[in-house]
C-alpha cells in the first residue's frame, strides 16, 4: 500500500517561502510522476506543480509559475515544492499526488491519480 506523507506547511507572512515535502512509501517512487495539488476553502481541488518520474519534466498552474518549483529525490523517495512570493490567495491546503500510470511525463490532473497524502495547510496571512 503507497503511503504519501506531506510536512511543512505552516503559516507566513505574504511575500514569504515554504517548502512543503512528501515523503513516499510503498512502491518504486523513481517510475512515477508526482504531483501538488492545492484546495482552498470552499472551492475543488485543483492542480498547481507536477514533475515527471525522472525529474526531467516539470508542469505548473498559471498561478503559481514563476513562483513555486517542484522537485524530487528518488534516492530519499522525496518531492519537494518550494514556494516563494507567497500571496494570501496561496492559502490552501497543499496535496501530495501520485499518478496512475508508470513513466508518466507529470503533466496531470485530479481524475489520474492513483494516491495522495492526507494534506498540510499552507496559510499566508497579508
Amino acid at each position: 500500500q503507497v503511503q504519501l506523507v506531506e510536512s511543512g506547511g505552516g503559516l507566513v507572512q505574504a511575500g514569504g517561502s515554504l517548502r512543503p515535502s512528501c515523503a513516499a512509501s510503498g512502491r518504486t517512487f523513481s517510475s512515477y510522476a508526482m504531483g501538488w495539488f492545492r484546495q482552498a476553502p470552499g472551492k475543488e481541488r485543483a492542480f498547481a506543480a507536477g514533475i515527471s518520474w525522472s525529474g526531467g519534466n516539470t508542469y505548473y498552474a498559471d498561478s503559481v509559475k514563476g513562483r513555486f518549483t517542484i522537485s524530487r529525490d528518488n534516492a530519499k523517495n522525496t518531492v519537494y515544492l518550494q514556494m516563494n512570493s507567497l500571496k494570501p490567495e496561496d492559502t490552501a491546503v497543499y496535496y501530495c499526488a501520485q499518478d496512475r500510470r508508470p513513466y508518466g511525463g507529470g503533466s496531470m490532473d485530479v481524475n489520474g491519480i492513483d494516491y495522495w497524502g492526507k494534506g498540510t495547510l499552507v496559510t499566508v496571512s497579508s
